[in-house]
């Protein structure tokens, strides 16, 4: 077996005296670690060691273990555009003179993007029920992910939730499995009026992290509607009567230059008329009897 495997095993499985463990400094320190898929992390580990070079190296156990650049006393793992198979453990080896430390560091890979919806879009007066659904998540256990019905940013009363519903979300063959995750609840009386608006909150909780999302369920307003409906008829009217003036002034200059083309003014009906015969006359159009 390989020497560092073997060193590796060993420390997995508590050979290792717990002391040995001290002198390996990781950044970041804590066992578990999680990265959102699709995004890069780094993992460095570093040993001390008085008067001679350490040799320091990250290994994993049947994973994608990612990029790994080690020099005299430290190891950096760098894990890029992480994927849902980087996760798994990753574990720092370190040896100075004779002895030998590890440290194991958990990595957690999750998707949570901020797209909740809900059903219904509005929330009327014959309304029961009302599902809240986190779309492209992983993990999708319980555990690591909750839903919360809101009102007024607490927890309303008397709502009763239901089971979970987790589904797979279609996905392309090269694509990592994401999880479609619906929340229910069983709504008690809300009152006369309703409030103006539920929200519905998803959160996952991992270790170190706790990320949240929120999306209103506003309640259906008649009264609004009819106000909107109001509004919309005056506002109409309004750009009628807007509308009717110009209309007016333009169809009563119209009908002023219509007047003034059949009635000339005064100075022209006092011109004598000539008529066309008599302008005939005095040309050399007209044709005279012979003499």
């Amino acid at each position: 077996m390989d020497r560092g495997l073997g060193l590796l095993l060993a420390g997995l499985l508590g050979l290792l005296p717990p002391g040995h463990a001290q002198p390996l400094q990781v950044e970041p320190p804590e066992p578990a670690v999680a990265v959102a898929l699709g995004a890069s992390l780094q993992l460095t580990c570093r040993l001390d060691c008085a008067g001679r070079g350490a040799a320091v190296q990250w290994r994993g156990l049947d994973t994608s273990l990612g990029a790994v650049q080690s020099d005299a006393g430290r190891s950096v793992l760098t894990v890029s555009n992480a994927s849902l198979s980087a996760a798994g453990t990753r574990v720092c080896v370190g040896s100075c003179g004779g002895l030998t430390f590890q440290h194991t560091v958990r990595l957690l890979v999750f998707a949570f993007p901020d797209q909740l919806t809900v059903s219904p879009a509005a929330l009327g007066p014959a309304d029961q029920e009302v599902a809240c659904t986190a779309h492209k998540v992983t993990p999708a256990d319980p555990n690591t992910l909750s839903f919360s019905l809101l009102l007024g940013g607490r927890e309303l009363e008397g709502a009763e939730a239901l089971d979970l519903e987790v589904e797979e979300e279609e996905s392309q063959e090269d694509e990592d499995m994401l999880f479609r995750v619906t929340g229910r609840w069983r709504l008690p009386p809300l009152g006369t009026p309703a409030p103006p608006a539920l929200h519905c909150q998803a959160t996952m909780r991992l270790p170190g992290l706790e990320l949240s999302h929120r999306q209103a369920i506003p309640a259906h307003n008649p009264a609004g509607d009819q106000l909107s409906v109001a509004l919309w008829t005056s506002s109409a009217v309004l750009g009628l009567l807007l509308l009717a003036l110009p209309t007016y002034r333009l169809w009563k200059r119209c009908r002023h230059l219509a007047e003034d083309g059949a009635h000339p003014p005064a100075s022209l009906r006092l011109l004598p008329r000539v008529s066309a015969w008599a302008g005939l006359r005095g040309t050399d159009q007209v044709g005279s009897s012979p003499s």
